[in-house]
């Protein structure tokens, strides 16, 4: 029977040095030691913060990520553009993407984003509750997050919010219908008018701002009976259009004309959004308004989008809002140039905008009211050109 026998393990390489050598070394070995503990510390404290989102210098030349969500309305494309342009003047580059209206397509592209290393992410979301796990990767990659317009919901890895003051935009599309009806003159005070009310997609935080402002107005109205709403659809939730789509507003306009005005007529409609007007309107002209004696409601919008303003001149759309987005994109830039060189950005408002998980610091911006008397301030501030509006 063959004997295992232990191998003699090698001598430590300090056990052939002398005694008094061996505590002369004790110490440089302690500060060797020291030094490794402190970087591998230091290396653990950035990465918790977010790696470089610390260190400005290397953001320098860094990828911006902007994530707008359609091409299908022309304001989204001249927000992406400008946004685009005014970060590369100020020497960035930039990784734009449009979503086309659908949810996992705009995950996919800020997941890619994260992936090819852009360092900070301006996002108008589609839908502002489902990116709560592809921020909280952006944030462990340490990437900086721009709400822009639209506020996102449900997570704590939003740095700032750029918007427009939205309930403001509500509260000028419900006073320019009782200022078009005159419900504030005396001489009104007997007579009631009809009115039906649209609102924007579910999935969109601005739509309730919307709708809050404009009901702040209109509802004591209702409430006394000179407004009536002959569908008896007085509820947000009632009056969503998905997507803000243009079609989907007309044949709800469809419908609520059918069922509830046979002899009567409706004398006002508010829509939030241009492109749900232009729905509406096609669904009132197919039901003989416009025609003589029988002329359109006043019917509201907001974005100013070209084809609106056309309608607008023609006497078909009453009245749009018109939000400056080159104003919108410039105040972005100015966010994302700040806490990319770590410092803090401008804001208006630290108090409005709580999303489920923190409140966001945010600049709004003023909306501004324009109807056929005043459409010449688009012309006067550069967003259209004369040539563009005849």
């Amino acid at each position: 029977m063959r004997t295992r026998t232990t191998p003699t393990p090698p001598p430590h390489p300090a056990a052939s040095v002398p005694r008094s050598r061996r505590a002369l070394l004790r110490p440089a070995a302690v500060a060797a030691l020291s030094v490794l503990l402190a970087a591998s510390v230091t290396a653990c404290g950035q990465e918790a913060k977010g790696g470089s989102r610390y260190h400005p210098a290397s953001n320098k030349g860094a990828t911006i990520g902007i994530a707008m969500p359609t091409k299908a309305s022309e304001r989204w494309i001249a927000d992406g553009q400008n946004m685009a342009k005014q970060f590369q003047k100020a020497g960035y580059k930039t990784d734009l993407q449009y979503g086309d209206n659908q949810v996992d397509n705009q995950v996919a592209q800020i997941e890619n984003m994260i992936t090819k290393g852009d360092r900070l992410l301006v996002i108008a979301a589609i839908d502002g509750r489902a990116l709560t796990d592809v921020l909280a990767h952006a944030h462990d990659q340490g990437i900086h997050v721009i709400s822009y317009d639209r506020l996102i919901l449900g997570t704590p890895y939003v740095d700032y919010y750029a918007s427009f003051d939205n309930e403001r935009v509500g509260k000028l599309q419900g006073q320019y219908i009782l200022d078009k009806l005159g419900l504030e003159k005396p001489e009104k005070g007997g007579k009631s008018y009809n009115i039906e009310l649209f609102a924007g997609s579910s999935d969109d935080n601005n739509t309730k701002y919307f709708w809050s402002g404009a009901m702040k107005v209109l509802k004591p109205y209702f409430d006394t009976g000179q407004l009536v709403v002959r569908s008896h659809q007085t509820a947000m939730n009632q009056a969503f259009t998905q997507q803000w789509d243009g079609g989907t507003a007309q044949k709800r306009m469809d419908d609520l004309l059918t069922k509830n005005y046979g002899t009567d007529t409706v004398d006002a409609v508010l829509s939030p959004y241009d492109g749900i007007s232009i729905g509406v309107l096609s669904a009132l002209k197919s039901a003989g308004y416009g025609s003589k004696g029988h002329p359109l409601p006043v019917v509201t919008g907001q974005d100013a989008e070209l084809a609106s303003v056309k309608s607008i001149i023609r006497g078909e759309q009453t009245q749009t809002i018109f939000k400056d987005t080159r104003k919108l994109a410039a105040q972005a830039v100015q966010m994302g140039n700040a806490v990319l060189n770590d410092k803090k950005p401008e804001v208006n408002n630290t108090t409005d905008y709580n999303n489920g998980k923190r409140l966001v610091p945010a600049y709004l911006l003023n909306p501004v009211s324009v109807d056929k008397s005043n459409t010449h301030l688009l012309v006067d501030e550069g967003y259209y050109t004369k040539k563009q509006l005849s």
